[in-house]
């Protein structure tokens, strides 16, 4: 579709680059993103794709907005404390860019809604801190072969890795199964710097509009781990596991499974990037 002067002109400085030009941006215009998680990551990733002129961005989030979450949760402001954050993100992104359609989904994920989500956008971006919800998103993303940038952050770390079904490895090809409860200390008992989740959530994004203009290398089949207190970032290469439980030949995962009995917060919670 032809651009409008108004879109010539808002996302002229992205239009110029060499990868972008007109047929790119409009492969961005036209794209469909879901992002699970309103949250830490989701909400820097949510404002980028917005910005850069992402069609349709669908928000997953269960919850309401708390005073704690706003020291990273750029998302939300003082204001929308106590609303949905599916809404409050909603109005934010809406008045950053109206040509963007945005889907809210205020459920909470499981096994039986999931495949029913997911099912209509291009790719996927996770934005939970919570396994149970980490490993449904990458089960279900494998069976459906929908691509899905995972990032995960605790205290001043964090690190990112794109999943491409039938390419590169999964989630499970690096941790095979969930840790049992407790083995890992909750978001809430480990804390997190604010700008680390600003940093990795941004990097999501930056994977999807790689992935939508076809430009550069995903980071599928690496793992890129970033350390805030030394600056620094480390590429580590994940091999595809041909036993792997969900994306090898002969899977002995074939059906969604729920999680919440090994996670240590309470299973009527959504802990999505606290």
């Amino acid at each position: 579709m032809a651009l409008t002067n108004e879109q010539i002109e808002r996302y002229s400085r992205q239009i110029i680059l060499p990868n972008v030009g007109g047929k790119g941006q409009d492969k961005i215009l036209k794209a469909k993103v879901l992002v699970i998680g309103t949250g830490g990551l989701g909400a820097p990733c949510d404002f980028y794709l917005a910005a850069a002129g992402v069609g349709t961005i669908g928000i997953v989030d269960s919850d309401n907005v708390e005073l704690n979450n706003l020291q990273r949760q750029i998302l939300h402001t003082t204001e929308s404390v106590g609303t949905p954050k599916v809404e409050s993100g909603k109005a934010r992104l809406k008045a950053l860019n109206p040509d963007v359609h945005v889907i809210t989904h205020h459920v909470r994920l499981d096994s039986s809604n999931i495949l029913d989500i997911i099912k209509d956008y291009d790719i996927v971006v996770d934005g939970s801190d919570n396994f149970p919800t980490r490993y449904l998103v990458n089960d279900a993303c494998v069976i459906a072969k929908k691509p899905l940038v995972h990032a995960g952050i605790f205290r001043f770390d964090g690190q990112i890795m794109t999943i491409v079904p039938g390419v590169g490895p999964c989630y499970r090809c690096l941790f095979p199964e969930p840790p049992p409860p407790g083995a890992v200390p909750s978001c809430q008992e480990g804390g997190i710097l604010g700008a680390v989740a600003g940093v990795l959530g941004v990097l999501q994004a930056n994977e999807v509009l790689k992935f939508i203009l076809q430009a550069g290398n995903l980071l599928a089949g690496r793992l890129l781990i970033f350390n805030a207190l030394d600056s620094t970032f480390r590429a580590v290469k994940v091999p595809k596991d041909k036993d792997c439980l969900v994306c090898s030949t002969h899977p002995k995962i074939t059906k969604l499974i729920d999680y919440q009995e090994f996670c240590s917060i309470k299973a009527n919670r959504d802990c999505s990037v606290k």
